[in-house]
């Protein structure tokens, strides 16, 4: 008999309230965002406080311009990952509903369509304030783990994004959509709990990697190699994830199971796998080109 372990009983909201007939709740989801920048924030203000983590210990920038950057970034992450998810998932889609692009409270959001917003923000910020853009970026991709790893596990509390079916231990019963997605109907799978693999390789792995690159091997020192580390490892984290989550259901066809967007005979590369590639590509760039420039 097939093992796998139950979904458990957890809620997308954390609580809810009825104010004059309007119901306001609090999701997961939402937590996720609000604690992830809320502590990455904490950890760059930490570092501004210590000198000799930076080029000439000298910060590339004070607390209060920290401040203001908290707001330029979750103006770039929602966005840029709402735009993203509109052009990279269901571009036709939108084109025929434009109206529901603004409706990010039905969800969709991507991660890569988020990366590229925070980018903007990142040279924007920078020549506004005359910071260095690649120490910008070092403090932010330094962070940035924090805000996935939360985000991954808030899509595991939403029972979103789900895996592909397996006969592994771990596998779980996912509930909704994802048991009707089943290859056989009539009996519940398990599939790969994806959302706690990216969770722990994009998130604690790669988090606890840069962390020690910055106050342990002092990182911020070269700028562009911490930015560069954290664009390699998100991309090959994504894309070897990829593997066992399951292709988003636009891309799905009798003809095309596997969901691949670049298909090679009965192979072929997931729309995050192809996203995946250029972001490993930029940050071999970027360390080569720090390094040359240390």
């Amino acid at each position: 008999m097939l093992t796998m372990i139950p979904f458990p009983d957890l809620s997308p909201e954390i609580f809810s309230i009825s104010v004059f007939g309007i119901e306001f709740a609090l999701r997961w989801y939402a937590l996720a965002y609000i604690a992830g920048l809320i502590l990455g924030w904490r950890i760059v203000v930490h570092t501004t406080r210590r000198p000799q983590l930076w080029p000439g210990d000298a910060p590339a920038l004070n607390e209060k311009q920290v401040d203001d950057l908290l707001f330029w970034v979750i103006l770039g992450v929602i966005l840029g990952g709402r735009i993203g998810f509109v052009l990279f998932y269901q571009p036709l889609y939108y084109l025929q509903n434009p109206a529901e692009i603004l409706m990010i409270w039905h969800g969709g959001m991507s991660f890569h369509g988020g990366l590229l917003g925070v980018v903007a923000v990142n040279f924007l910020f920078a020549a506004r304030h005359g910071i260095h853009p690649l120490s910008l970026s070092d403090v932010m991709a330094m962070v940035a783990p924090i805000g996935i790893l939360f985000g991954r596990l808030a899509n595991f509390v939403n029972a979103e994004l789900w895996g592909r079916p397996t006969d592994l231990p771990w596998g779980v019963a996912f509930p909704g959509a994802a048991a009707q997605d089943c290859p056989d109907i009539l009996t519940l799978c398990a599939r790969h709990p994806s959302q706690l693999y990216e969770a722990l390789l994009e998130g604690l792995f790669l988090g606890a990697i840069l962390l020690w690159l910055v106050y342990r091997r002092g990182a911020l020192r070269t700028p562009g190699f911490v930015t560069g580390v954290f664009f390699i490892g998100y991309g090959l984290g994504r894309f070897i994830v990829e593997f066992a989550r399951q292709a988003d259901a636009q891309f799905i066809s009798a003809d095309n199971p596997m969901g691949h967007v670049l298909r090679f005979g009965s192979a072929g590369l997931s729309m995050g796998q192809l996203l995946s590639l250029p972001m490993i590509a930029v940050g071999i760039g970027l360390i080569v080109v720090a390094r040359r420039r240390r």
